[in-house]
């Protein structure tokens, strides 16, 4: 079944079919708002709020609308922006908070440097990594995907893409010195 037909069905309060376009859509959503979002964490949490949404508003779906998909990732978009506009509001209002108190304000530019620097260690030793478990990884975790959706954009068996992130994961562990 197509997302179309699933997400017909999960507005009828089917759970297995909710599980299907769980497992379609996850991936494309995490990988999206993550784009927006940029830290993993928020994101996390975030595509699993636009899940839940899917599951509790399935019903105002209309497919004359257009694709369920792009319905899906309308709302993730949606969320992601709200999240984004949240964080940057509350911190307008830390930062007005400060002035008004004369305390210095959290230091958004030493942040900003430290995430440049975690960012810059992460490249580095994502370099490290084989040019295969490289793009397995990335291909999870930066653009999204699930296992089975990296196998088949990479045309590979799903153990052996599994065998690839494990082992590349495990290099990554390493060379971030066990924090990740």
């Amino acid at each position: 079944m197509d997302a179309d037909e699933l997400l017909v069905l999960v507005a009828g309060g089917d759970q297995k079919a909710f599980e299907d376009l769980y497992g379609l859509v996850s991936g494309p959503v995490y990988g999206l708002v993550r784009r927006v979002v940029r830290d993993p964490a928020q994101s996390e949490e975030v595509a699993q709020e636009v899940l839940l949404e899917l599951w509790r508003s399935a019903a105002r779906f209309d497919p004359r609308r257009g694709s369920a998909l792009s319905w899906v990732l309308t709302l993730a978009h949606r969320r992601a922006v709200d999240r984004v506009r949240s964080a940057r509001a509350a911190g307008e209002r830390e930062q007005r908070e400060a002035m008004r108190s004369g305390q210095p304000a959290f230091d958004h530019v030493a942040e900003e440097v430290e995430a440049g620097l975690e960012r810059e260690w992460v490249r580095r030793c994502l370099e490290r990594l084989t040019a295969l478990q490289r793009q397995s990884v990335t291909l999870a975790y930066y653009d999204g995907y699930t296992y089975r959706e990296v196998a088949e954009r990479l045309s590979l068996p799903l153990g052996t893409v599994k065998t690839r992130m494990r082992d590349g994961l495990t290099q990554l562990r390493k060379c971030l010195g066990g924090v990740a």
